[in-house]
């Protein structure tokens, strides 16, 4: 589903982000991507969803090299990502419920389907009673479930997840976690950026470890991260 071939990212100043990093993640796959503050992590994830261009080299989403798309083509491919960012993003303005509705008005759905869909999504993620409230009123672990229900109404193949239990507590993480899985057991391809090493351990998934813009490591799922240092 994604393939990165020899990509690197170098932004003005000369700060080099990526290099020369390759890797590919299959269709229905679930992995981690760790490593140092200013590893790379948020870079990476940022090029899927086409936020980036790379400088170099080739990243591909369902065969197509997403650093190529015209700008025409760029809505169409970011409702085949739901991505999660660890500020969640969300208007503090507007409800719950239009927060999470926003990606299905952009798409011009008819409102009964938007209503449908969206009090789905928050039931998923045990927030149905909160769709009349606003993001200020919710604490940081209903936010960030906020922007998982967001992530998901589109109901995309892909979902792109950067730190996303950065400011919650250990029992929020994991039960987070828990529901990246049952995701990913529907058949959604599921890549998460985390510090998170002992959580990540627990769950035995694929870990791709950067280190100063580039991929040291891809461990295979059910391999431990005994000895592993590039996180924290």
């Amino acid at each position: 589903m994604i393939s990165f071939e020899h990509v690197a990212k170098r932004y003005p100043g000369g700060i080099q982000a990526l290099s020369d990093v390759n890797f590919a993640l299959d269709r229905g796959e679930l992995a981690f991507l760790t490593g140092h503050s200013g590893a790379g992590k948020s870079t990476l994830l940022r090029l899927i969803a086409l936020l980036e261009r790379p400088s170099r080299g080739q990243v591909l989403f369902e065969g197509r090299n997403v650093g190529k798309l015209a700008r025409r083509h760029i809505p169409y491919l970011r409702r085949r990502i739901g991505v999660i960012f660890q500020d969640h993003r969300l208007l503090s303005d507007k409800r719950v419920f239009d927060n999470v509705a926003l990606p299905l008005m952009i798409a011009g759905l008819s409102y009964g389907e938007i209503r449908r869909r969206v009090r789905a999504a928050l039931d998923k993620v045990g927030l149905l009673d909160k769709e009349k409230m606003f993001p200020p009123m919710l604490s940081g672990g209903e936010q960030q479930r906020v922007g998982i229900a967001r992530a998901i109404i589109t109901k995309p193949p892909l979902i792109l997840a950067d730190e996303p239990t950065g400011n919650l507590d250990p029992d929020m993480s994991a039960e987070l976690m828990r529901y990246f899985l049952q995701l990913n057991e529907l058949g959604v391809t599921v890549l998460i950026a985390s510090h998170d090493l002992d959580l990540i351990r627990q769950l035995g998934q694929r870990v791709l470890v950067l280190k100063g813009g580039e991929m040291v490591d891809d461990l295979p799922a059910r391999q431990t991260l005994a000895g592993e240092s590039h996180g924290k």
